[in-house]
């Protein structure tokens, strides 16, 4: 690298000229684990000492005549570090250089420059000052990036284990949950960390932050803390309040951007960004905003990994209670400013937390879907996952919030002519799996011990105090009703208190074009005979809780002996969904018996997904390929749906394999008929890619089938 030299004389008889300056590019990325993040820059990581070697014109610096010293700048701040011979490091809290005996040659000379561990994320510049007698010499030599080091043990973002650092720094790839906690499915996604200009792409959303844009000598001071960092990027995800990433839609047409779900990788998204100079990439969904913050995260050197919550709450109000209402029919009712999510995606980071103390040192949630608003932005955590678990709301940050969505009580209300007529708690459904990619697996890894302790009888205290007066006004004089009935109102406040069980079941895996078979089990505690009204309602919903109309309904009345159980079994054929459903729609199924004597109701409810077929996605020659190689992959998908489809489309697409999508088509595909698609993908870059496959038809033209094939590229 050629120097820019600016030359202050004193007479004319100073030679000294600087040649030029050798980054040791390679054997710093080695030493630094960087390997990969930048074909532009130097990336070091603070607390390490990285190598530069200067090369001279004719004399070298004569170090009994001549001061060499170094100067890093960022912003309006800068430190000068005065070269030193030395085999001792100084001050691990301020910049030095030194050079060891070995590494002083005829024209050149090595010097190992260690940033302190409390060093700000940012791209320095750096500066040599060639200061004799006669002579003074400035050099610009360029610029280098510093990075957070998991690795050293004075690093606020240290991980012990090398297992752990390899998969939550080093790893392009994960594994998302998403679907319900009855049938979860799981996706790859590549976090693309070293794609060319990703790491660039992160620089850039740091300067672009609100916070660096109002104060940069603030922004480049906290920038050494990776509570701060992980809160100015959580913003930074979302562009709900900034020059951020990602539009957020979760309704609509989608048309004017790409939909959440065909996203498979955080590299398109960013690279999109950095393209459109600042205007956000549309669309995301929590799943979209928490993989593009790891990668985000998992650049600037701090551990992350991506984490679902299947039932998580979005308590409206603040009161650790979210509420939903019913039809006394069964159907789910948009009553209510509380949501549950089937499932929510955020991330957790690993870093110390110094304005807590240690016990809330390790995982931290980090949470970029913007949903509520934390000291002015639309942004959440970070959260200790130990506060979490020890029920500590008041921690920094948004703990209260963040525990709600794991672990909050449902209160589920029939309504009847404006009036509430039964009202159970449930205490386990909120937050009932959270999921994370296992290290070196592609299993998921149970963390709901983490967040949550088992429920103890007092909340059942608790919550009766908490539900005696309903909350939501949109029913003007609600109250619990008991007019009609022969006794009072049972409910799950308290333990024994109903004289009738009932529970709903989904009998094996929904699938697309197959019935769904259903089985309500109902339980007399009672020495009478009951006569009941069963009524059943399926309606879609979206993930996030909205509800949507219903499209089958069963009414039917049994008898029930004392003590009896009774077993009823139903199927929603597929005729009755098709037409309704999308790929990304889940069912409520939500029963509702009534015991004709004593009006007495109990509700039951179950969420689940309809599995889509399978696309089958084959590379030839086996799943790791070379770089800038061609090879044949080839994606085919069987019609086992049992009827002919019209309009068959199958799209084949994989960002860095694969120059935009390629298709193949057929007007008829028949049952037990193939329709495949051959493409040639070469990468040109290594790391992990994934190829995509969906296939639609005109028979069911919102119901998309989606696989992904993950890709290994070697040199």
């Amino acid at each position: 690298m050629e120097a820019t030299r600016h030359t202050t004389r004193r007479n004319m008889s100073g030679q000294s000229r600087l040649k030029l300056v050798n980054f040791e590019i390679q054997e710093n990325h080695i030493s630094h684990e960087t390997q990969g993040l930048s074909n532009k820059h130097l990336v070091v990581r603070r607390g390490r000492p990285f190598k530069v070697t200067l090369m001279f014109h004719g004399r070298l610096w004569n170090p009994s005549t001549e001061r060499l010293v170094l100067q890093v700048s960022l912003g309006d701040m800068s430190a000068k570090m005065l070269v030193n011979f030395s085999n001792k490091w100084s001050d691990p809290d301020r910049w030095s250089a030194r050079v060891y005996p070995g590494d002083l040659r005829r024209r050149a000379i090595t010097i190992h420059v260690c940033a302190p561990v409390h060093s700000s994320v940012a791209l320095y510049q750096l500066l040599i000052h060639i200061d004799g007698a006669q002579e003074r010499c400035t050099f610009l030599v360029g610029t280098f990036v510093l990075l957070c080091n998991p690795w050293l043990k004075e690093d606020p973002v240290y991980m012990p284990l090398d297992v752990q650092i390899d998969e939550y720094i080093k790893s392009d790839y994960g594994v998302l949950y998403m679907g319900t906690h009855m049938n979860v499915i799981q996706r790859p996604w590549s976090f693309g960390q070293y794609e060319p200009g990703v790491l660039e792409a992160c620089l850039q959303l740091l300067q672009n932050s609100t916070q660096h844009l109002s104060n940069k000598h603030k922004d480049y001071v906290l920038r050494a803390d990776p509570v701060y960092l992980s809160r100015v990027m959580c913003a930074m995800v979302n562009s709900s309040d900034d020059m951020g990433v990602l539009e957020g839609k979760w309704q609509g047409s989608y048309k004017d951007g790409i939909k959440p779900t065909e996203w498979s990788g955080s590299a398109d998204i960013l690279h999109r960004w950095v393209a459109s100079k600042g205007n956000p990439v549309r669309y995301g969904q929590c799943w979209v905003f928490a993989s593009v913050l790891c990668t985000v995260m998992r650049v600037l050197g701090i551990p992350t990994r991506v984490v679902t919550v299947f039932n998580a709450a979005h308590d409206g109000d603040g009161n650790l209670i979210a509420e939903e209402f019913y039809s006394s029919t069964g159907e789910r009712l948009g009553l209510s400013k509380d949501s549950v999510w089937n499932f929510h995606v955020w991330v957790e980071c690993w870093m110390r937390r110094p304005d807590l103390g240690p016990g809330f040192d390790g995982w931290q949630v980090v949470d970029p879907t913007p949903q509520e608003k934390s000291a002015g932005m639309y942004r959440c955590g970070p959260c200790p996952v130990a506060a979490i678990r020890a029920r500590c709301l008041s921690a920094a940050y948004d703990a209260a919030f963040i525990y709600a969505s794991v672990d909050a009580n449902i209160v589920r209300m029939i309504v009847r002519s404006g009036h509430v007529v039964s009202k159970t708690v449930d205490t386990e459904w909120v937050g009932s799996l959270i999921f994370t990619k296992r290290i070196g697996s592609d299993t998921a890894e149970d963390l709901t011990g983490s967040y949550k302790k088992k429920k103890r009888e007092e909340t059942y205290q608790m919550m009766k105090a908490s539900c005696d007066t309903p909350s939501v006004p949109v029913f003007g004089n609600t109250r619990h009703e008991n007019h009609d009935s022969h006794g009072p109102m049972p409910g799950a406040l308290e333990a024994d208190g109903s004289s009738m069980d009932v529970s709903l079941s989904i009998d094996k895996e929904p699938t697309a074009g197959k019935s769904i078979n259903l089985t309500v089990t109902i339980t007399n505690k009672s020495d009478f005979k009951r006569v009941l009204m069963e009524h059943l309602n399926a309606q879609l919903k979206e993930f996030n809780s909205s509800p949507q109309r219903s499209f089958w309904k069963s009414h039917k009345e049994v008898s029930l002996l004392p003590f009896e159980v009774l077993t009823l079994q139903h199927s929603i054929p597929p005729s009755e969904y098709e037409s309704f459903l999308s790929d990304d729609d889940i069912v409520k199924v939500s029963v509702v018996i009534k015991d004709m004597t004593t009006k007495e109701r109990v509700l039951a409810t179950q969420d689940f997904n309809i599995s889509s077929p399978k696309i089958n996605i084959q590379v030839d020659g086996g799943d790791s390929i070379r770089v800038k190689k061609e090879h044949t992959a080839v994606v085919s998908f069987t019609n086992k749906l049992g009827k002919t489809l019209s309009g068959a489309v199958l799209t084949v697409e994989g960002y860095g394999l694969l120059e935009g999508k390629q298709e193949a088509r057929m007007s008829l595909l028949h049952p037990d008929e193939k329709i495949e698609k051959k493409v040639v993908i070469m990468a040109s870059t290594q790391g992990t890619k994934l190829l995509s496959a969906s296939f639609s038809h005109s028979n069911s033209p919102n119901l998309v089938s989606r696989s992904f094939h993950k890709v290994s590229v070697t040199t």
